[in-house]
Protein backbone atom coordinates (compact mmCIF):
# COMPACT_ATOMS: atom_id res chain seq x y z
CA UNK A 1 0.00 0.00 0.00
CA UNK A 2 2.81 2.42 0.90
CA UNK A 3 4.38 2.32 -2.56
CA UNK A 4 0.92 2.87 -4.06
CA UNK A 5 0.21 5.94 -1.96
CA UNK A 6 3.44 7.58 -3.09
CA UNK A 7 1.95 7.81 -6.58
CA UNK A 8 -0.80 10.11 -5.40
CA UNK A 9 -0.61 13.81 -4.61
CA UNK A 10 -0.09 15.30 -1.19
CA UNK A 11 -3.46 17.03 -1.21
CA UNK A 12 -5.14 13.71 -2.06
CA UNK A 13 -3.91 12.13 1.18
CA UNK A 14 -7.07 12.89 3.21
CA UNK A 15 -9.21 11.27 0.53
CA UNK A 16 -6.88 8.25 0.38
CA UNK A 17 -7.15 7.81 4.15
CA UNK A 18 -10.93 7.98 3.77
CA UNK A 19 -10.82 5.20 1.13
CA UNK A 20 -8.63 3.03 3.36
CA UNK A 21 -11.11 3.47 6.22
CA UNK A 22 -13.97 2.46 3.87
CA UNK A 23 -11.97 -0.62 2.92
CA UNK A 24 -11.48 -1.57 6.58
CA UNK A 25 -15.16 -0.99 7.29
CA UNK A 26 -16.19 -3.39 4.49
CA UNK A 27 -13.66 -5.98 5.68
CA UNK A 28 -14.76 -5.70 9.32
CA UNK A 29 -18.50 -5.62 8.74
CA UNK A 30 -18.34 -7.86 5.69
CA UNK A 31 -21.08 -5.72 4.15
CA UNK A 32 -21.14 -3.25 1.24
CA UNK A 33 -20.24 0.43 1.66
CA UNK A 34 -21.83 3.14 -0.50
CA UNK A 35 -19.88 6.35 -1.14
CA UNK A 36 -21.12 9.83 -2.01
CA UNK A 37 -20.82 11.00 -5.63
CA UNK A 38 -17.18 10.92 -6.73
CA UNK A 39 -15.49 12.55 -9.69
CA UNK A 40 -13.42 10.46 -12.16
CA UNK A 41 -10.12 11.12 -10.38
CA UNK A 42 -11.57 10.06 -7.01
CA UNK A 43 -12.99 6.89 -8.57
CA UNK A 44 -9.56 6.18 -10.06
CA UNK A 45 -8.06 6.43 -6.56
CA UNK A 46 -10.73 4.13 -5.08
CA UNK A 47 -10.24 1.47 -7.77
CA UNK A 48 -6.42 1.73 -7.43
CA UNK A 49 -6.59 1.12 -3.67
CA UNK A 50 -9.40 -1.44 -3.56
CA UNK A 51 -7.85 -3.18 -6.60
CA UNK A 52 -4.94 -4.23 -4.36
CA UNK A 53 -7.38 -6.33 -2.36
CA UNK A 54 -8.47 -9.76 -3.62
CA UNK A 55 -11.52 -9.99 -1.37
CA UNK A 56 -13.22 -6.72 -2.37
CA UNK A 57 -14.74 -5.32 -5.55
CA UNK A 58 -16.16 -1.98 -6.66
CA UNK A 59 -19.01 -0.89 -8.91
CA UNK A 60 -20.29 2.57 -9.75
CA UNK A 61 -23.15 4.37 -11.45
CA UNK A 62 -24.49 7.88 -11.79
CA UNK A 63 -27.70 6.85 -13.65
CA UNK A 64 -26.94 9.00 -16.68
CA UNK A 65 -25.05 7.35 -19.49
CA UNK A 66 -21.34 8.20 -19.10
CA UNK A 67 -22.08 10.15 -15.93
CA UNK A 68 -19.13 12.20 -14.77
CA UNK A 69 -20.05 12.00 -11.09
CA UNK A 70 -20.98 8.56 -9.77
CA UNK A 71 -21.56 6.82 -6.46
CA UNK A 72 -19.38 3.80 -5.81
CA UNK A 73 -20.16 0.62 -3.96
CA UNK A 74 -17.29 -1.22 -2.28
CA UNK A 75 -18.31 -4.78 -1.48
CA UNK A 76 -17.02 -8.27 -0.65
CA UNK A 77 -16.57 -10.50 -3.71
CA UNK A 78 -19.47 -12.77 -2.69
CA UNK A 79 -21.91 -9.88 -3.06
CA UNK A 80 -23.90 -9.12 -6.23
CA UNK A 81 -24.45 -5.38 -6.63
CA UNK A 82 -27.84 -4.23 -7.97
CA UNK A 83 -29.13 -0.82 -9.12
CA UNK A 84 -31.05 -0.21 -5.86
CA UNK A 85 -27.84 -0.45 -3.85
CA UNK A 86 -26.71 2.90 -5.24
CA UNK A 87 -29.72 4.78 -3.82
CA UNK A 88 -30.06 7.33 -6.59
CA UNK A 89 -33.02 9.52 -7.48
CA UNK A 90 -33.33 11.41 -10.76
CA UNK A 91 -35.36 14.61 -10.91
CA UNK A 92 -36.67 16.66 -13.79
CA UNK A 93 -37.27 20.40 -13.43
CA UNK A 94 -40.52 21.84 -14.78
CA UNK A 95 -40.21 25.53 -15.64
CA UNK A 96 -41.49 28.02 -18.26
CA UNK A 97 -39.12 26.98 -21.06
CA UNK A 98 -40.70 29.48 -23.48
CA UNK A 99 -39.61 32.48 -21.45
CA UNK A 100 -36.32 31.49 -19.88
CA UNK A 101 -33.43 29.09 -20.40
CA UNK A 102 -31.81 27.52 -17.32
CA UNK A 103 -28.11 26.78 -17.59
CA UNK A 104 -25.94 24.25 -15.79
CA UNK A 105 -24.34 26.83 -13.40
CA UNK A 106 -27.81 28.12 -12.42
CA UNK A 107 -28.92 24.66 -11.33
CA UNK A 108 -25.61 23.87 -9.61
CA UNK A 109 -25.79 27.17 -7.70
CA UNK A 110 -29.38 26.52 -6.62
CA UNK A 111 -28.54 23.03 -5.30
CA UNK A 112 -25.51 24.32 -3.40
CA UNK A 113 -27.56 27.18 -1.96
CA UNK A 114 -29.86 24.59 -0.33
CA UNK A 115 -26.85 23.82 1.88
CA UNK A 116 -26.23 20.52 0.13
CA UNK A 117 -22.77 19.01 0.12
CA UNK A 118 -21.51 18.59 -3.49
CA UNK A 119 -21.07 14.88 -2.73
CA UNK A 120 -24.84 14.44 -2.43
CA UNK A 121 -25.69 15.17 -6.04
CA UNK A 122 -24.37 13.86 -9.31
CA UNK A 123 -24.58 15.14 -12.86
CA UNK A 124 -26.86 17.91 -14.02
CA UNK A 125 -27.99 17.58 -17.64
CA UNK A 126 -29.56 20.43 -19.56
CA UNK A 127 -31.04 20.55 -23.07
CA UNK A 128 -33.44 22.95 -24.82
CA UNK A 129 -36.57 21.38 -23.34
CA UNK A 130 -35.62 20.17 -19.92
CA UNK A 131 -33.24 19.96 -17.00
CA UNK A 132 -32.51 16.72 -15.14
CA UNK A 133 -30.23 15.96 -12.21
CA UNK A 134 -29.42 13.06 -9.91
CA UNK A 135 -29.23 13.14 -6.12
CA UNK A 136 -28.52 10.70 -3.31
CA UNK A 137 -31.74 9.14 -2.03
CA UNK A 138 -31.04 10.38 1.51
CA UNK A 139 -31.46 14.02 0.42
CA UNK A 140 -34.09 13.54 -2.29
CA UNK A 141 -37.07 14.50 -0.15
CA UNK A 142 -35.27 17.58 1.17
CA UNK A 143 -34.49 18.68 -2.39
CA UNK A 144 -38.05 18.04 -3.55
CA UNK A 145 -39.42 20.27 -0.78
CA UNK A 146 -36.89 23.08 -0.92
CA UNK A 147 -35.91 23.51 -4.57
CA UNK A 148 -38.73 25.85 -5.56
CA UNK A 149 -36.78 28.47 -7.45
CA UNK A 150 -33.62 28.78 -9.51
CA UNK A 151 -32.45 32.37 -9.73
CA UNK A 152 -35.64 34.34 -10.28
CA UNK A 153 -37.40 31.42 -11.95
CA UNK A 154 -40.08 29.47 -10.08
CA UNK A 155 -39.60 25.76 -10.66
CA UNK A 156 -41.36 22.55 -9.83
CA UNK A 157 -39.40 19.32 -9.58
CA UNK A 158 -40.62 15.79 -10.17
CA UNK A 159 -38.96 12.39 -9.84
CA UNK A 160 -38.23 10.70 -13.12
CA UNK A 161 -39.91 7.36 -13.59
CA UNK A 162 -38.15 4.29 -14.97
CA UNK A 163 -39.81 4.81 -18.34
CA UNK A 164 -38.79 8.47 -18.67
CA UNK A 165 -35.76 8.94 -20.81
CA UNK A 166 -32.64 10.46 -19.32
CA UNK A 167 -30.90 13.18 -21.28
CA UNK A 168 -27.99 11.74 -23.24
CA UNK A 169 -24.97 14.01 -23.45
CA UNK A 170 -24.31 15.24 -26.94
CA UNK A 171 -20.72 15.72 -25.80
CA UNK A 172 -18.11 14.02 -27.87
CA UNK A 173 -14.63 13.27 -26.56
CA UNK A 174 -12.15 13.10 -29.41
CA UNK A 175 -9.15 10.92 -28.65
CA UNK A 176 -5.70 12.17 -29.55
CA UNK A 177 -2.13 10.97 -29.06
CA UNK A 178 0.69 13.34 -28.17
CA UNK A 179 4.28 13.06 -27.02
CA UNK A 180 5.34 15.31 -24.16
CA UNK A 181 8.66 15.87 -22.43
CA UNK A 182 7.00 15.72 -18.99
CA UNK A 183 3.59 15.60 -17.29
CA UNK A 184 3.91 19.17 -16.01
CA UNK A 185 0.71 21.13 -16.40
CA UNK A 186 2.28 23.85 -18.59
CA UNK A 187 3.96 21.29 -20.87
CA UNK A 188 0.78 19.28 -21.42
CA UNK A 189 -1.38 22.39 -22.04
CA UNK A 190 1.16 23.86 -24.48
CA UNK A 191 1.28 20.56 -26.39
CA UNK A 192 -2.44 19.83 -26.43
CA UNK A 193 -3.52 23.39 -27.32
CA UNK A 194 -0.54 23.83 -29.63
CA UNK A 195 0.52 27.08 -27.97
CA UNK A 196 3.83 28.30 -26.54
CA UNK A 197 4.94 27.37 -23.01
CA UNK A 198 4.66 31.07 -22.11
CA UNK A 199 1.02 31.16 -23.27
CA UNK A 200 0.28 27.95 -21.33
CA UNK A 201 1.92 29.38 -18.20
CA UNK A 202 -0.07 32.62 -18.54
CA UNK A 203 -3.31 30.60 -18.63
CA UNK A 204 -2.28 28.74 -15.47
CA UNK A 205 -1.05 31.74 -13.45
CA UNK A 206 -4.10 33.69 -14.69
CA UNK A 207 -6.30 31.15 -12.85
CA UNK A 208 -7.92 29.91 -16.06
CA UNK A 209 -7.10 26.24 -15.48
CA UNK A 210 -8.84 23.71 -13.28
CA UNK A 211 -7.69 20.15 -12.67
CA UNK A 212 -10.46 17.90 -11.37
CA UNK A 213 -12.63 20.90 -10.56
CA UNK A 214 -9.91 22.58 -8.49
CA UNK A 215 -8.15 25.71 -9.67
CA UNK A 216 -4.42 25.07 -10.13
CA UNK A 217 -2.07 28.01 -10.59
CA UNK A 218 1.25 26.16 -10.29
CA UNK A 219 2.84 25.71 -13.71
CA UNK A 220 4.89 22.70 -12.56
CA UNK A 221 1.83 20.82 -11.20
CA UNK A 222 2.22 17.13 -12.17
CA UNK A 223 -0.68 15.60 -14.09
CA UNK A 224 -1.67 11.96 -13.75
CA UNK A 225 -3.97 9.45 -15.43
CA UNK A 226 -7.64 10.13 -14.83
CA UNK A 227 -7.19 13.91 -14.47
CA UNK A 228 -9.69 16.18 -16.17
CA UNK A 229 -8.52 19.67 -17.14
CA UNK A 230 -10.87 22.57 -17.78
CA UNK A 231 -9.16 25.39 -19.63
CA UNK A 232 -11.26 28.53 -19.86
CA UNK A 233 -11.97 29.29 -23.51
CA UNK A 234 -10.55 25.98 -24.72
CA UNK A 235 -12.90 23.37 -23.30
CA UNK A 236 -11.85 20.25 -21.47
CA UNK A 237 -9.13 17.64 -21.73
CA UNK A 238 -9.05 14.21 -20.11
CA UNK A 239 -5.75 12.42 -19.42
CA UNK A 240 -6.66 8.91 -20.52
CA UNK A 241 -3.31 7.20 -20.16
CA UNK A 242 0.44 7.41 -20.50
CA UNK A 243 1.89 4.70 -22.72
CA UNK A 244 5.55 4.35 -21.97
CA UNK A 245 8.32 6.41 -23.54
CA UNK A 246 9.71 7.04 -27.01
CA UNK A 247 13.35 6.45 -27.97
CA UNK A 248 14.01 10.09 -27.14
CA UNK A 249 12.56 9.53 -23.66
CA UNK A 250 9.36 11.47 -24.34
CA UNK A 251 6.11 10.31 -22.76
CA UNK A 252 3.41 8.97 -25.05
CA UNK A 253 0.15 10.50 -23.93
CA UNK A 254 -3.43 9.51 -24.80
CA UNK A 255 -5.93 12.30 -24.18
CA UNK A 256 -9.60 12.92 -24.81
CA UNK A 257 -10.62 16.40 -25.86
CA UNK A 258 -14.17 17.60 -25.44
CA UNK A 259 -15.32 19.19 -28.66
CA UNK A 260 -16.60 22.63 -27.69
CA UNK A 261 -20.15 23.37 -28.75
CA UNK A 262 -20.19 26.49 -30.88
Amino acid sequence: MEHLIQHFRKDEQPFIEQVISWQREVEDRYAPKLTDFLDPRQRFIVTSIIGQNDTLKTACTGLFEEAERQRMLIFPTYYEAIEEDFQLVAFTIQYPVKFVQLRHPDVLGALLSLGLNRGKFGDIRVNDQQVQFVVAQEVAEYVRLHLTGIGKVKVHIESLKEADSLIVNEEEWLEESHTVSSMRLDVVIATVLNVSRQKAQALITGKKVRVNWTERDTVAFELQEGDILSIRGSGRVKIIMTEGRTKKDKIRLQIGRLAQKS
